[in-house]
């Protein structure tokens, strides 16, 4: 399996998560998302206008709970079109931290143990987030790389993707591009503004489009765990299906590398990232 994740950059492992425990946990979000008021904030999370790349509740969401929508979510009048369950992209980025349930779900020895094995020397939970992917209105996310959004030196995100429903070919499951990690950096990398740490830029370090011609689907059954290089290549396309793709997801850092200071995520000195 190691072989292969160095190959790959993304090892598949089945039959990680029990039925019942992904349940819960779905059940357990859906007691958050009714205790949130859509009044409170209407914050949409998408990969392709990125607007939330320049907003403070996104910028300061790096030890917090927040909710975002997808795009579509809204009409022109601003009421929801779907029930507020099926209009949500995402809650982030320290469900791990603030939240019991997702806590004790996050630091199971199963997860700790696939990153030690996939080689963290000291594996620290940086942010989680629950993906919803709701059915007709779940948006697509673009080829990217995680390490983007995630710099270390030297590099060493790690996502853990956890399949609490079936993820299918119909309701926008990964895709992934085996074997382009093996670059020594990603080729965007997403930072704050030196002169402004409440704004964000993308910079382009390598040109080159990705070969999507040998991108791979990766539709798994529930309870499955994807772990992925943070320079591994992914996307999924937008769910036009009447099916959710409900996810949770960690991505995590050795804390042996440093994390940079211009990192759009931070914490608070007083709050620091923290491992299993």
């Amino acid at each position: 399996m190691l072989s292969a994740y160095e190959r790959d950059g993304v090892l598949v492992l089945e039959n990680m998560f029990s039925s019942e425990s992904c349940k819960q946990l779905m059940s357990h979000m859906e007691t958050l998302v009714n205790g949130f008021k859509p009044s409170d904030h209407k914050a949409v999370f998408s990969t392709l206008s990125r607007a939330q790349e320049q907003e403070d509740y996104f910028l300061t969401s790096g030890g917090e709970i927040r909710f975002f929508f997808e795009d579509k979510a809204f009409d022109d009048t601003g009421n929801l079109v779907q029930p507020i369950s099926q209009s949500l992209n995402k809650v982030g980025h320290a469900l791990h931290d603030r939240d019991p349930i997702f806590n004790e779900f996050s630091r199971q020895d199963n997860m700790r143990l696939v990153a030690e094995g996939l080689g963290q020397a000291e594996p620290l939970i940086l942010q989680s987030m629950y993906i919803f992917k709701p059915p007709h209105i779940g948006g697509e996310v673009v080829c990217h790389q995680d390490s983007t959004y995630i710099w270390t030196e030297p590099q060493s995100c790690l996502g853990l993707w956890v399949a609490l429903e079936d993820a299918t070919l119909d309701n926008g499951c990964l895709w992934g591009i085996p074997g382009q990690h093996h670059e020594e950096n990603p080729r965007l990398r997403m930072k704050r503004k030196s002169n402004d740490a409440n704004n964000t830029q993308t910079i382009t370090l390598d040109e080159r489009s990705w070969p999507e011609e040998k991108k791979v689907s990766l539709p798994v059954p529930q309870g499955t765990l994807i772990a992925f290089s943070g320079l591994f290549p992914h996307l999924s396309s937008a769910n036009t299906s009447d099916k959710s793709r409900h996810a949770y997801t960690l991505h995590l850092i050795d804390g042996k590398c440093h994390y940079t200071e211009n990192n759009w995520l931070q914490r608070d000195k007083n709050d620091p990232i923290s491992g299993f």
